[in-house]
């Protein structure tokens, strides 16, 4: 299948998915045990070792560099953001190398229970929508998935009647609030207990305005909710982005990009302002690019070590946000003395672990929405630098400091890391563990929110386990 020119993040056939042929896949190793989800399908639950499974796992630095070649996983940016306009658009859509993990299962699940027939295979993904979503007949339960929470929030307002949208004890205290403000002022009537989830949504089947404004600065996703929504609407919608400015912003770059592959009619009026035709979106097939957040970890520990990951895209064709971290590891042991994480905010817990071993203190500033990821991600990562050294890190004035040095590697700290069901959390103090003994990873499953296999792929370039 021929790439799109020009577009480095996902790769678009000319042709609709009815018309598309084939296309060559990424090689992966063989899956070792495999769970069925709601659709009766065989998916991957652990690869290799079960590590998933393990209460705690420990890294054990192995004192060589890492070295070797990682298939990443599809973005979960792209691949959210490609199945809900594949949805809504009628016909059949298919997305190849489509990120297989529980949030991207907990879309598909919500989908199918409003009348979407989805299907994988291995690492693609065929969506089959009507044009139209239907009322599911129970709640819409999405886990701690953030993204498919708010961006199905906005799209159920589509829908002919009452949907309820849900998540775990951590979803239900991760705010939306700002989202449902947006669908009020668009006469879409909402409820909810302190501004999260579960929320109830009494969807007409579109908006009763002509324009909205949306307050961003949380999160970027509330205004991708709004402007995906839009293009099945019963008229043509101004969106505007509120004066507080955005976090983010390379994100809704991706998804007006992502919508017009899709066949949506959306103009960019001002960089803080787009109007969306009434226009629904059309099937394609489309090839989603590997993981910008996931790159992250595998350039730190190759910067952490020494040594050479070869991923297969190089930094600069990524067009997620988080690739822009790259940069700045590639820096180390020489950190700015300031880095500014709001436009690559899930690369923040893996860049403050590498300025642990840094040669000079670094603050982390623009990190304000990290507060409202999977969990306190600033509370957290100074809480559990701290485990690993006293002082390690601090909170000042909302920035996060970092007070590392180089003499960190090599030096024994018996640290039982909690990683508070947050995937980012897990994955980035693993990177301590190279260099630093006596790491405990608690839980390590919980990477399977993003990135089921990142316990094989580190394994596979060297680093070393010890079940707990």
């Amino acid at each position: 299948m021929a790439e799109a020119q020009g577009k480095p993040g996902v790769a678009l056939d000319s042709r609709t998915a009815e018309d598309a042929v084939g296309c060559d896949m990424r090689s992966g190793a063989p899956r070792a045990e495999r769970r069925s989800d709601v659709f009766g399908q065989e998916l991957a639950c652990m690869t290799g070792q079960t590590y998933l499974s393990l209460p705690a796992l420990r890294v054990i630095p192995t004192g060589h560099k890492l070295r070797g070649r990682v298939s990443l996983p599809g973005s979960k940016s792209f691949t959210n953001r490609a199945m809900l306009m594949a949805a809504l658009a009628s016909g059949r859509s298919s997305i190849r190398e489509a990120l297989e993990s529980d949030d991207t299962r907990y879309m598909a699940s919500a989908l199918a229970a409003m009348g979407v027939h989805v299907e994988r295979k291995e690492t693609n993904l065929y969506i089959t929508g009507t044009g139209k979503l239907l009322q599911p007949h129970a709640p819409l339960f999405l886990g701690n998935a953030g993204t498919a929470t708010r961006f199905l929030t906005a799209a159920v307002a589509l829908v002919q009647g009452k949907v309820v949208v849900d998540g775990d004890e951590h979803m239900r205290k991760r705010p939306i609030k700002p989202l449902l403000d947006a669908l009020c002022s668009l006469g879409v009537k909402t409820e909810s207990s302190g501004g999260c989830p579960p929320v109830t949504v009494h969807g007409t089947g579109g908006f009763d305005r002509d324009i909205v404004e949306v307050d961003a600065n949380l999160s970027s996703q509330y205004l991708s909710a709004i402007l995906m929504a839009a293009a099945c609407g019963r008229q043509a919608l101004t969106v505007r982005m509120a004066e507080q400015g955005i976090g983010g912003r390379g994100y809704v770059d991706m998804t007006v990009e992502m919508m017009g592959l899709f066949g949506a009619e959306i103009g960019k009026v001002s960089p803080t302002e787009w109007r969306v035709q009434p226009r629904s979106y059309r099937p394609r097939e489309i090839v989603i690019e590997p993981d910008a957040s996931a790159a992250t970890y595998l350039w730190a520990a190759e910067a952490l070590t020494g040594g050479c990951i070869e991923l297969g895209t190089a930094p600069d064709a990524f067009m997620q946000p988080d690739a822009r971290a790259y940069d700045t590891i590639r820096m180390f042991p020489h950190l700015p003395a300031e880095i500014d994480g709001s436009q690559m905010q899930d690369a923040v817990p893996t860049l403050a672990v590498v300025a642990a071993f840094n040669e000079a203190p670094v603050r982390f500033t623009g990190i304000d929405n990290l507060r409202i990821k999977e969990c306190d991600r600033v509370a957290a990562l100074e809480i559990e630098l701290c485990r690993i050294a006293p002082s390690l890190a601090y909170q000042d004035h909302g920035d996060l400091v970092v007070t590392g040095a180089a003499r960190m590697a090599g030096r024994v700290a018996a640290a039982e890391i909690e990683t508070y069901s947050d995937h980012r959390i897990a994955m980035s103090l693993a990177l301590a563990g190279l260099l630093v003994d006596g790491i405990t990873i608690k839980d390590p499953g919980c990477v399977a929110k993003t990135y089921p296999n990142f316990w094989r792929d580190l394994e596979s370039v060297g680093a070393t386990f010890s079940k707990q």
